[in-house]
């Protein structure tokens, strides 16, 4: 079975458009988070599910350059977007990523996919339960279930969360929950991308720990915030996006 992995990109975020090809350390954004996908075992390729609009020839072009595929399509259904990147990079297997997530762990993807490949679950991801940091987010489940998905939902939110109704439906799917094993401290960290706060501590953590060494994990980065309890200020007050 091929496992391909998506990572959702696009130019025009609502809260900081541009975001995935903000430069850290001279790179874009979305190019550190290819690298560190790249480093995960279990997965057999990488592709960017990003739009057809024309600020997203950017993407493609980093797309092209890093030598993963590249996909454009519905700027609202997204669903659509990632299913239809599955179907021309042959996907049976789908790891579903988004771009505002440049510390994605290789080994929590590769640890999340084995949990699905040694089961008979419709869907595996690590958020379920929230005990990893918010940033490190993995969902793995068949193109099957997703064209399913596709059959059964119309609904704009369904269309635009990509696994959404996944797992709002356990009635119909069955699901399992990948938990970090770390103190709750942890759990409701922020480590994604969505605001300037949070752009300037993922920029700051890079910056601390990428130059020694660049396949540092989610354990260096929590021994980091340890060290410096300061950097977690930056962005604690910043509240995720509900869903609906």
């Amino acid at each position: 079975m091929k496992i391909i992995a998506t990572i959702e990109a696009r130019m025009r975020s609502t809260r900081l458009p541009g975001k995935v090809l903000k430069t850290i350390l001279g790179k874009p954004m979305l190019a550190l988070m290819i690298e560190r996908l790249k480093m995960a075992q279990r997965i057999d390729g990488i592709v960017v599910a990003t739009t057809t609009h024309p600020s997203c020839d950017a993407i493609e072009d980093l797309a092209v350059r890093l030598g993963v595929g590249c996909y454009r399509g519905s700027e609202d259904d997204v669903l659509d977007r990632v299913l239809q990147a599955a179907h021309v990079h042959g996907a049976d297997i789908i790891v579903e990523t988004t771009g505002d997530c440049p510390l994605i762990d290789p080994s929590v993807v590769d640890k999340v996919v084995n949990t699905y490949l040694s089961n008979e679950y419709d869907y595996v991801g690590d958020g379920l339960k929230s005990t990893f940091p918010r940033g490190f987010d993995v969902e793995v489940f068949s193109i099957a279930v997703l064209e399913e998905v596709a059959r059964l939902t119309q609904n704009p939110v369904d269309r635009e969360h990509v696994s959404l109704y996944i797992y709002q439906h356990p009635e119909r799917f069955s699901l399992y929950s990948v938990e970090s094993g770390l103190p709750e401290k942890y759990w409701n960290l922020r480590l994604t991308v969505d605001t300037v706060e949070d752009f300037t501590l993922i920029n700051t953590i890079f910056e601390e720990l990428y130059p020694e060494n660049p396949e540092f994990s989610l354990y260096d980065i929590l021994d980091l915030l340890d060290r410096k309890p300061r950097l977690i200020e930056i962005n604690q007050h910043i509240q995720q996006k509900t869903v609906r």
